[in-house]
């Protein structure tokens, strides 16, 4: 996509998940800094962050489970390689531990598509199935919502036994709601 087209891209994903009733109400976010050819999340961190909103963002551990800080800004991030992935942009301040994102409200995930269940296709590293299974533990119940393209929203993707279903899935032209998220 051409640079233009990201950046209406991620304009409009960022106004259609502020105009969900649990991010708008959130006191805190977990959510994660896009990267490559992702939605563009850098918008709505900036939109949540202005309103006040405690934005949490992942930091990647060595076994791939996630570690968590506070998104204060683009200026407190910190690009950061893992091995042979693409860089990463992780907050550089104060690691919070990995059960810091216990305390969200709405936990923002990244994935590669989503289908008509709400189940969420990741990159295969286990990293949010990690996260999910933790928040199921300590029964925590934030609004699990997924970010993507228009086009990744999908009729099926493959499933296993631990995989969780989303809350609901936020393109730039819409929100698709699987389940209610006020549970």
């Amino acid at each position: 996509m051409p640079a233009d087209d990201l950046r209406e891209t991620a304009a409009a994903l960022a106004g259609r998940a502020l105009e969900l009733p649990e991010v708008a109400g959130a006191r805190t976010v977990a959510a994660y800094v896009s990267v490559g050819a992702e939605p563009g999340t850098r918008a709505l961190l900036d939109a949540l962050r202005a309103r006040g909103t405690r934005v949490l963002l992942p930091v990647l551990l060595p076994d791939n489970d996630l570690d968590w800080g506070v998104y204060e800004g683009a200026d407190s991030l910190a690009r950061v390689r893992h091995g042979g992935r693409t860089a990463l942009f992780e907050p550089a301040g104060e690691r919070l531990g990995a059960d810091a994102v216990t305390a969200a409200d709405v936990v923002l995930l990244p994935g590669l598509a989503v289908d008509a269940r709400g189940v969420r296709l990741g990159r295969g590293g286990g990293s949010y199935d990690r996260v999910l299974a933790r928040l199921e533990r300590a029964g925590a119940r934030p609004a699990l919502v997924v970010l993507l393209y228009d086009a990744e929203v999908v009729e099926r993707v493959p499933a296993q036994e631990h995989d969780r279903p989303v809350d609901a899935v936020v393109t730039p032209s819409g929100v698709r709601r699987f389940r209610d998220a006020s549970r």
